[in-house]
């Protein structure tokens, strides 16, 4: 790219015609990135500009877009640099205000949109050919969500995937061999599997840029450097212009920072909570006081200004005629919205162990294929067939090897599945995601309107007068508090403004607030207009709830008299509620009076710590404790009275800490979250199921821990520690202190915790785990990611509480704990989950809206009773697609030794009886078996996450060994019976014992591929009944499907088919022997061939039921769960000691299988023996910049 200048944020105005140097510029490049010619085309801004400054040196950028995001490069880094906007310029706020506040011409607008491009969030919806290409899978069908233009060479590859050509191949080769009927087959199933996830993924692409596309594109009033208001498209925008935000509210177009008047805000669409939020304009310190306190902006430090992408501005404040101006930080996808709908786009690829073992068993079966061919090709070659058979017949064996259909046989089970989770009320737009939903052992629910009802609900108050607690109290509407401390704290000491004339603000704030039964009463927009800030808010009683007055005398005052009747308070000045403090603060004044109040309310134990001790009741420890350990969120208040020097003015530049000091208690606020009446069943369902439960919230994080005990996430019993991160300031390293959420009044005895120390075949060790739980809001959870890599999977192994998470740091913790290998479910309800929903194994959104686009899976039931249910479908499917897998591998290598044994007599199965196998008995019982509903509950296991696995291999191979074995017994014992000869259509077995009568066969008929014989009647009968057999044996129920015999399909199929076998079997019929080209054998060789297919099926079932389900499978799969939840055994029974026997022998066995393999598992074995963890409170851990002995940060227990 050419363009005037070198840096976007230099001034073209004061350049000189040898622009200055800059990262971004390589002015002896002539190859540009990304396919950028150095010439702009005529006609384009770039070309516009450069011919308008003539004067400059054209500067050539080089950069590359991937993902969305352009990349530049930066010549002092030698690398490519990526442009976010005006946080690069490391701006402090007072310069925000002096430098960037007045706004840019035209020119310079144009001039940076070069670099920062049209100000739009876009997706393209993809043509149905670019989708067919990109988004073929051979066993489901998954966006990928690539945009851009593609290389030939790329198409190419995406086109050529393997299995697709090899279906390809299979179809000609059968085609050409004149088996058009299978064929036609596969060729159907393909084509309609294939435009049915065409249209489900269009139609997902369509709602993601519906969604998007919604509000991006408005019409915005700018400030130019002139002070002209001028309005634009918001396409327009770019870093440093100053918007001007309409008075009746608007959606934002991009991320600014407000430099004058105040905001109120809705921003549902990133934190979840829709809490409308009061933005004020950013501080400007004067230059006196900017030492310190002038720091450098940064939208995450300074979000209480900063308006987001996306966020609804509801309405504004301004004061003595101020517009309400904002300088736009970010825009495009740079934006807060924009990394949102990137995180949807452009998701980490999620792999599945199954898929993996699903190539690697390709790979075994096309192997063995190889084999046979070489055996076909040698064979033919000897009997000297011509060339055209050799080559068909060679190639033949490997399409019966690999079974084409496998891909439609896998798609049928994840196809019943969704159809089951519909009629739960639980849509899918992502399949593949069913089958990885059985692997779920973790799973993060968001907390408002997921866990809980919206808000909070006042369950009483506990007052304390001369330094004790009064009984509780329901509520605070009563006559004889109106004018207490206590009820005028609960008043005023909120942040609520009124919206449209409706209270609007924190859900706590509003509770307590509706329950004094009060009136709050604002200043008008013309009031505002005419005044400064120092206009307050005044909140008074109704009247009826004040004492009634006296009668008035006819000669005093009527007006007086009134006017003494009044009770109001005007808040002063609000110190807004702080998550490092936990705790806000007001100044107010009574009406009448000459002394100004402070009141102050926040977590119980840092308010009585700013209390008089004398105030605070001996029994406040064991109070707090016994509504903590019920649930309850307590909130305490108290009250100062302020000196009378202390004036309006004098207020308004005090700092809080002079304020919030010398309190008087006045009593604690019980308030209770409550709980959606399905969340403790179904949490306590998982934890049955030995399922990890988190909590990711952008909610408060006492209000999260509290809700977390409540519904049994955290035991009443159980330690949280608080992890509190700081980042490096001033020379110092990053830290964390650690603190109890809440301290007991006894000394904590750390026990055990139910951590599922399981890997991914299940196998484990009992362990020792101690009761504790972290938490930490989301700003740790950054620093802690950023300067505590190692420490950060530890936290996560015990973490339970996440609070104040944005949308980017709740996908993080995600791929974090994926990073252990937990396999991690995601619960959320907004718009700010949509990232987390995404990268999850498995979504579930509990929104129709903004979520469900993003979401894998989206419940109509707006509670989490959706999430067991989703991990049972996904359990049924799982072990569906390990039945069907098995079944189809069976049925290509059943078939596979059929066709080897007769190639050895130079005869093959005929057209006909593969049409039968193929038709009649396999599609008809894949896409029967796949039927089972899934289990009525949740247990204590898991299924295997892969095929690769012992008790997997041991039942496939065993059942090969059995069906090789009678099939080649079959073989070899009907050459030793005493009427066997070769047969010819002159033989006449059947009636020379006078048994059956001979069907009478086209005797003139030449049987040129030898079909017709002995070997190939019998094999085909004892093959045929291998298929139903190894389809029972292999069609598994209990514990994750219902039994099969609850599958009527599957057993009305199995039945008819067993039926008509044994009919045609023991009564031939001539048009049937005729069509399957079968021959009449003896009554006594039908008789030992029904004796063999009994023996085949008690063998096979006795090896799968016996030794692989009661044993092996047993042992390698089942878990301990006395163990896990810390409970010591009970003694060993004989059933234990015979098990105990068995594991010893498995383990000496499979060694290896011992050994744990998940990453969270040897975590918690190393932490299980360290001596310095948990970490103890009160201690803190910095980061060391030069990690020694291999630790990157160290304990530090203060003295």
């Amino acid at each position: 790219m050419l363009a005037p200048g070198s840096n976007p944020f230099h001034s073209l105005e004061t350049q000189t015609t040898s622009p200055p140097s800059c990262p971004f510029s390589s002015p002896s490049t002539p190859s540009l990135a990304n396919g950028h010619t150095p010439h702009p085309s005529v006609g384009s801004p770039a070309q516009e500009l450069i011919s308008r400054f003539s004067d400059y040196q054209p500067t050539q950028i080089r950069y590359f877009t991937f993902h969305s995001t352009k990349y530049y490069w930066d010549d002092g880094m030698q690398n490519f640099k990526l442009l976010n906007g005006l946080e690069d310029l490391e701006v402090s706020c007072s310069t925000v205000h002096s430098e960037h506040s007045a706004g840019l011409t035209t020119n310079q607008q144009e001039y940076r949109r070069l670099f920062f491009g049209v100000n739009e969030i876009t997706v393209k919806v993809p043509s149905v050919f670019k989708l067919l290409i990109k988004e073929q899978n051979i066993f489901a069908f998954q966006p990928t969500f690539v945009f851009g233009t593609a290389d030939l060479l790329f198409l190419l590859l995406q086109v050529l995937n393997p299995f697709y050509i090899f279906q390809l191949f299979s179809v000609i080769l059968w085609s050409t061999d004149e088996y058009y009927y299978y064929a036609a087959a596969i060729v159907f199933m393909s084509v309609i599997s294939i435009a049915t996830s065409l249209y489900t993924i269009k139609k997902q692409y369509i709602m993601l840029h519906d969604m998007v596309a919604a509000h991006s594109i408005v019409r915005v009033s700018v400030c130019r450097a002139n002070n002209d208001v001028e309005e634009i498209l918001s396409t327009d925008l770019v870093p440093g212009d100053v918007v001007v935000i309409p008075s009746n509210g608007t959606i934002m177009p991009c991320d600014a920072v407000l430099v004058s008047g105040t905001c109120i805000v809705n921003e549902s669409m990133l934190t979840g909570e829709s809490v409308p939020v009061t933005k004020t304009n950013l501080p400007n310190p004067l230059p006196g006081d900017r030492q310190g306190a002038d720091s450098a902006y940064n939208t995450e430090e300074h979000k209480r200004h900063t308006l987001f992408c996306g966020t609804d501005v509801i309405q504004t404040r301004f004061y003595t005629g101020e517009l309400v101006k904002a300088v736009v930080v970010r825009t495009g996808f740079s934006t807060a919205k924009g990394q949102l709908v990137r995180s949807i786009l452009y998701p980490k690829p999620t792999d599945f162990k199954l898929y993996r073992d699903a190539y690697l068993f390709l790979l075994c079966l096309v192997a063995v294929a190889g084999i046979g061919f070489i055996y076909s090709l040698v064979l033919s070659i000897m009997h000297k067939n011509p060339a055209k058979t050799i080559i068909i017949e060679s190639l033949d064996i490997i399409t019966i090897t690999v079974p084409p259909a496998l891909p439609a046989a896998m798609t049928a089970g994840i196809v019943y599945a969704q159809r089951r989770l519909k009629q739960l009320g639980i849509f899918c737009i992502s399949p593949q995601r069913i089958n990885i939903c059985g692997q779920i052992n973790l799973v993060c629910f968001d907390k408002t309107g997921t866990l809980t009802e919206d808000g909070l609900d006042l369950w009483g108050i506990q007052r304390v007068e001369s330094g004790r607690f009064h009984l509780s109290e329901e509520s605070a509407h009563k006559e004889n508090l109106v004018k207490s401390q206590f009820v005028a704290c609960m008043a005023t000491c909120h942040s609520l403004t009124k919206i449209e004339g409706q209270l609007s603000g924190d859900p706590l704030d509003l509770k307590m607030f509706e329950a004094t039964g009060w009136i709050l009463e604002e200043a008008t927009e013309e009031e505002t207009a005419l005044h400064n800030r120092i206009m307050p808010t005044v909140v008074r009683p109704p009247k009826q709830l004040l004492p009634s007055q006296p009668d008035v005398s006819a000669d005093q005052d009527m007006e007086l008299a009134e006017l003494s009747s009044l009770y109001e308070i005007g808040i002063v000045r609000q110190f807004p509620f702080s998550s490092a403090l936990q705790r806000m603060s007001v100044v107010s004044r009574t009406l009448g009076q000459k002394c100004m109040d402070a009141y102050m309310k926040g977590a119980p134990e840092v308010v009585a710590s700013l209390c008089k001790t004398e105030t605070v009741p001996e029994d406040f420890s064991e109070v707090l404790e016994r509504y903590t350990k019920q649930g309850f969120r307590v909130i305490a208040v108290a009250h100062r009275r302020l000196g009378s020097k202390l004036n309006w003015h004098k207020v308004q530049n005090i700092n809080r800490d002079n304020i919030e000091a010398n309190m008087e208690f006045l009593g604690l606020i019980i308030m209770q979250n409550k709980l959606k009446a399905e969340t403790p069943g179904v949490l306590q369902d998982l934890r049955r199921a030995n399922i990890r439960t988190v909590m990711v919230t952008g909610d408060n994080m006492l209000t999260a821990i509290s809700v977390a005990r409540d519904c049994g996430m955290i035991a009443p019993g159980d330690t949280v520690i608080i992890a509190d991160a700081l980042p490096p300031h001033d020379g110092q390293a990053a830290k964390i202190t650690w603190r109890y959420a809440d301290k007991p009044s006894r000394k904590t005895q750390l026990e055990e915790i139910n951590i599922s120390l399981e890997d991914e075949d299940h196998v484990e060790e009992p362990t020792t785990q101690e009761m504790y739980h972290f938490a930490m809001n989301g700003k740790s959870f950054s620093i802690i990611a950023e300067h505590f890599p190692d420490m950060l999977q530890k936290l996560v192994l015990h973490g339970t509480v996440f609070a104040r998470m944005a949308p980017d740091q709740k996908t993080l913790l995600i791929e974090t704990l994926q990073g252990v290998d937990y396999f991690v479910g995601m619960c959320g309800d907004g718009a700010n989950d949509c990232g987390a929903l995404k990268r999850a194994h498995g979504g579930i959104s509990l929104s129709e809206l903004e979520a469900s686009v993003a979401s894998p899976f989206t419940s109509r039931t707006p509670n989490i009773s959706c999430v067991p249910n989703l991990i049972r479908e996904g359990r049924a499917a799982l072990i569906t697609s390990f039945c069907v897998f098995k079944f189809m591998a069976l049925y290509s290598i059943i078939q596979y030794i059929s066709v080897i044994l007769l190639y050895s007599i130079f005869s093959n199965l005929g057209d006909f009886q593969f049409l039968f196998i193929d038709i009649a008995i396999i599609l008809l019982i894949v896409f029967t078996m796949s039927l089972n509903p899934a289990w009525k509950e949740l247990v204590s296991r898991r299924p295997p996450s892969g095929l690769i696995s012992g008790p997997l291999l041991f039942s496939v191979l065993t059942q090969i060994l059995i069906c090789l074995g009678f099939q080649t017994i079959t073989f070899l014992w009907v050459k030793r019976q005493p009427w066997y000869e070769v047969w010819t259509p002159d033989t006449d077995v059947c009636n020379q014992f006078g048994h059956l009568n001979v069907s009478d066969l086209n005797n003139t008929e030449v049987d040129e591929h030898n079909i017709q014989n002995f070997e190939n009647t019998s094999l085909f009968y004892v093959s045929s009944f291998q298929y139903l057999i190894v389809a029972i044996v292999f069609s598994k129920g209990k514990p994750f499907r219902q039994p099969s015999y609850k599958n009527y399909p599957f057993v009305l199929s199995a039945v008819s088919l067993y039926f008509f076998l044994l009919f045609i079997m023991f009564y031939p019929v001539e048009g049937i022997d005729h069509f399957l080209e079968i021959v009449c054998v003896p009554f006594e060789w039908r008789i030992r061939l029904f004796l063999i297919i009994v023996v085949n099926a008690a063998v096979s079932v006795l090896v799968e039921t016996c030794i692989l389900d009661i044993i092996l499978w047993k042992l390698a799969f089942s878990r301990d769960k006395q163990a896990n939840y810390g409970v010591t055994p009970a003694a060993p029974t004989p059933q234990g000691a015979t098990d105990l026997q068995a594991d010893k022998c498995f383990s000496w066995l499979c060694p290896r299988r011992m050994m744990a393999k998940a990453r969270y598992m040897h975590l918690a074995q190393e932490l299980s023996v360290d001596p310095d963890w948990p970490p103890k409170p009160t201690t803190t851990t910095e980061a060391k910049p030069c990690p020694e002995n291999s630790s990157a940060y160290e304990i530090i227990i203060p003295s």
